[in-house]
Formats: C-alpha cells, sequence, structure tokens
C-alpha cells in the first residue's frame, strides 16, 4: 500500500485524537524534498533510544507528556509546548502519558550542511575580496 501525503494547499487535521490516541500509528503528513512532518504517536512507557535527524527539527507536543532529552538538558513537554534543535542534533524520548507530536524536520535540499562555528569565523575573517593565501591542494 502506498502511503499519501498531502498536497500543496490540502489542509491536515493535527486536532488531538483524544480516546483515539491508544490506537493511533505514526504517520507522514507531507514529505518533500526539503521538509517533512510527523505526527508521531508514543504510548506511555515507550522511548526512543539516543539518535538525530537530517535537518532542523521542530517537536510540538499535540497531547500527552514526554521528556525531551537534548543539548545536555532534560525538558518535559505537554500539550501546546514547542521545542527546535539545530541540524543533526542528537536527542532521545522518554513517553511519560501516551502521547502525540508533531514534528517538522527541514532539510537542505543541495545537501550542503549549515556552517558551524568555525565556518563562520572563517568566512567573518577572510573577506571575499581578500581570501586567504593558502589553499588546500592548490599550489600558487
Amino acid at each position: 500500500m502506498t502511503l499519501s501525503h498531502a498536497k500543496a494547499g490540502e489542509v491536515v487535521d493535527i486536532s488531538p485524537l483524544g480516546a483515539g490516541l491508544e490506537s493511533a500509528k505514526t504517520t507522514t503528513l507531507v514529505k518533500t524534498d526539503a521538509l517533512q512532518v510527523v505526527r508521531l504517536v508514543l504510548q506511555a512507557g515507550r522511548s526512543l533510544p539516543n539518535h538525530s535527524a537530517a535537518g532542523i527539527l521542530t517537536v510540538q507536543c499535540l497531547e500527552g507528556r514526554v521528556q525531551f532529552n537534548c543539548l545536555g538538558e532534560n525538558h518535559e513537554l505537554s500539550a501546546g509546548q514547542l521545542l527546535h534543535l539545530p541540524h543533526a542534533e542528537p536527542h532521545s524520548v522518554e513517553c511519560l502519558e501516551s502521547a502525540s507530536l508533531l514534528l517538522t524536520i527541514i532539510s537542505d535540499p543541495s545537501g550542503k550542511r549549515p556552517l558551524n562555528a568555525i565556518d563562520e569565523a572563517s568566512d567573518e575573517s577572510f573577506p571575499a575580496s581578500d581570501p586567504p593565501a593558502w589553499n588546500a591542494g592548490k599550489r600558487t
């Protein structure tokens, strides 16, 4: 069976599942080259071990409660709360009460990773009109 994802302009219902939460399954709602939106459903007591997403991640708790472990801290998320993580940041999740989460993953379709602090410092240190004299692999 082929999964269908929302088409551009299509309205998607992300209301709390309420009584249907216990039997609901995780569903990918939107999937493009640069964007993925997933409704993640977790049952109380379940956990997701440390992992990372290939992109910038937002996690919005639609219902229930989870403990989200990231960036050296533990965050308890409940309905109406949102958290975001930088590209490929490792994280884990413990489900405290059955929950549904809206995950949004934004990736760069070109395959380029965002600049890190060293790259940014390098770019700021050398304006385009005055590049560094050393160039790896090239003799000048």
